[in-house]
């Protein structure tokens, strides 16, 4: 079911307690077992004012944990909850009906490093600049409440209480509310494969976790004694998202480290109950995956067996372009030197599909059924938090490549037959980087993280001297973007490319088209054409000009790369430099 599983205010799940108290403001309010681990207080208690402080004291214990449910931790996630009411807010988002997510582009951001400010009231200053962009949805990294001031968010402890230095959760629906009143739709990244390694108390009032642990930490219990209220306390999260804030889809983190051995998996559950309040709401809400597997089955609907998600990320495609482009081949790169990579990654969704990886050393992935998959359902990117901020020094591809092949990246993103995303600052080839960061108060857990991005980037090869101090504050402050680039230089040239073309996307229907492309490749002359439609790419990475021509009266240069090529021109043939695309017309 989709409405929430509603119980009384300030009930708690803590079957591991012997005895429980309400700890509000200067009380310490008795609590009984209600059945089932629950407790609820002994005596109803009245309306509230809203920030009222709470928390719960576990048997003898005398100090008060925060609601595991918590909306809000205005002292941090060690200290007690406060009341929100989420019908306080005036929506004035009434004429919103939604977005769907076949023919829309996507702009990541990160709420703390997107404006100097680093809140949500901040990003909505900015909406003119997306707009510009015709971004149809933002998609913000982790927001839920987390230890220390600044993080990427994946460190999350509380998973319904908004981080209260970028506003809180009445921010984050003004943000909301302001997007929807721009037209701009609201994805929201959440992380529910494991827990933050501060602040977690939820194994203090039930067996939220389970025996075994994945790549950032203990594995939650989906399917072990206790899982069925784990899964509701997942599942009532998720919809609160997009019922009391009005969001329009949810990023699932990581899905493939989701271990989950139940008849009905979670992600197809939390599937059900999505449809269902879209329909009650009659608005799209929208469910991307984060996956490695390389397995179109978790975006399968469920009536044809899948897990019915929406759509899921595809890193080949990333990985793809940036060897093409850069020439870099380490690491889980090395499987993508060939231009023919690109190719096949165009036209069959995946490159690993079966095929072997070297940098797994098994075979992996499976085939895409592009006669029958629609190729929106795969969210493809030249840039995102990942690629560059997983480098050892956060850099860009801005630090690496010219104009031109910056360009070339944009061109192949918002053609591709897939739905593409922009990583914040991609745009306007951003000078500053963005980096991995932590703000961790404790020196043993800050001295754990560094130690584990120095094994990491010892693994893809990488200089360990290169590699940033996550806890420095520089590392944070240098992460942000620097908003007077914009009108200077090679930055203007971008953003004006990446304007262009995402202006094209909208107006010619062969680039939202849902089929898959037609990509053929001079794997020798290093020369890739992909055709949508009569709309054809044509990319030249070799060391000679090209002449393209077409049996057609004349070739329409809709984009171009370079000022050597004339847009708008009419001709029998184009000739393309080294280092550069065209976008025609036939």
């Amino acid at each position: 079911m989709s409405t929430p599983r509603q119980r009384p205010a300030f009930d708690v799940w803590a079957p591991r307690a012997r005895r429980v108290r309400l700890s509000l403001e200067d009380l310490a309010v008795p609590m009984t077992e209600a059945g089932g681990g629950w407790w609820t207080v002994a005596t109803p208690i009245g309306p509230l004012p809203d920030g009222t402080r709470y928390g719960y004291l576990l048997d003898d214990e005398d100090r008060a944990l925060p609601d595991p449910r918590s909306r809000r931790q205005p002292e941090g996630v060690h200290e007690r909850s406060a009341t929100f009411d989420p019908a306080a807010h005036e929506w004035r988002d009434q004429a919103w009906t939604g977005r769907q997510l076949a023919g829309a582009t996507i702009y990541e951001l990160h709420v703390g490093t997107f404006t100097p400010e680093g809140t949500f009231d901040a990003v909505v200053d900015r909406l003119d600049h997306l707009l510009s962009l015709g971004v149809g949805f933002i998609e913000l990294m982790p927001v839920n409440a987390f230890n220390g001031v600044h993080n990427w968010g994946y460190d999350g402890v509380l998973w319904s209480a908004v981080h209260e230095q970028y506003g809180g959760p009445a921010a984050y629906q003004r943000l909301v509310d302001a997007c929807h009143r721009a037209g701009i739709g609201v994805i929201q990244d959440v992380v529910h494969n494991h827990l933050g390694p501060s602040g977690n108390y939820l194994p203090r009032f039930g067996p939220y976790l389970k025996d075994g642990r994945n790549t950032w930490g203990d594995l939650v219990n989906l399917d072990g004694e206790g899982s069925a209220e784990v899964r509701h306390f997942i599942l009532d999260s998720a919809l609160m998202w997009l019922r009391d804030f009005h969001v329009d889809g949810l990023r699932l983190d990581a899905v493939h480290a989701l271990v989950d051995d139940s008849d009905v998996h979670l992600l197809e559950e939390m599937a059900i109950e999505v449809q269902a309040l879209s329909a009650h709401q009659n608005r799209p809400l929208t469910l991307i995956a984060e996956s490695d597997l390389n397995d179109t089955r978790m975006v399968t609907p469920r009536e044809a067996g899948g897990r019915g998600i929406d759509a899921q990320w595809s890193d080949d495609f990333h990985h793809a372009v940036h060897v093409a482009l850069t020439g870099e081949t380490t690491g889980y790169y090395e499987d993508f030197a060939p231009l023919g990579a690109l190719a096949k990654v165009l036209d069959r969704g995946f490159f690993h599909d079966g095929t072997h990886s070297s940098f797994r050393g098994r075979d992996h992935g499976r085939p895409v059924d592009t006669e029958r998959m629609p190729a929106w359902r795969l969210v493809v990117c030249a840039q995102n938090h990942d690629q560059v901020g997983n480098r050892a020094r956060g850099d860009r591809t801005a630090e690496h490549l010219d104009t031109e092949r910056l360009l070339c990246a944009a061109l192949l993103t918002l053609t591709s037959p897939f739905t593409p995303m922009l990583f914040q600052g991609e745009e306007w080839a951003a000078s500053t980087p963005f980096a991995f960061f932590t703000s961790h108060p404790e020196p043993e857990l800050a001295k754990a993280t560094a130690d584990g991005r120095l094994a990491e980037f010892e693994r893809m090869g990488w200089d360990p001297a290169e590699v940033l101090d996550p806890q420095d504050p520089a590392t944070f402050t240098r992460s942000r973007l620097n908003w007077t680039e914009l009108d200077e230089g090679r930055h203007a040239r971008v953003l004006d490319g990446y304007r262009r073309l995402t202006a094209l996307r909208r107006a010619h229907p062969e680039l939202t088209d849902p089929g898959f492309g037609e990509a053929t490749v001079d794997e020798a002359a290093r020369r890739l054409t992909l055709e949508r439609g009569r709309l054809a790419v044509h990319l030249n990475l070799g060391d000679l000009p090209w002449e393209v021509s077409w049996e057609v009266p004349a070739l329409e240069v809709l984009f171009s790369t370079t000022d050597e090529v004339a847009v708008g021109a009419a001709a029998r043939a184009v000739v393309v430099p080294p280092g550069n695309a065209v976008l025609v017309r036939r």
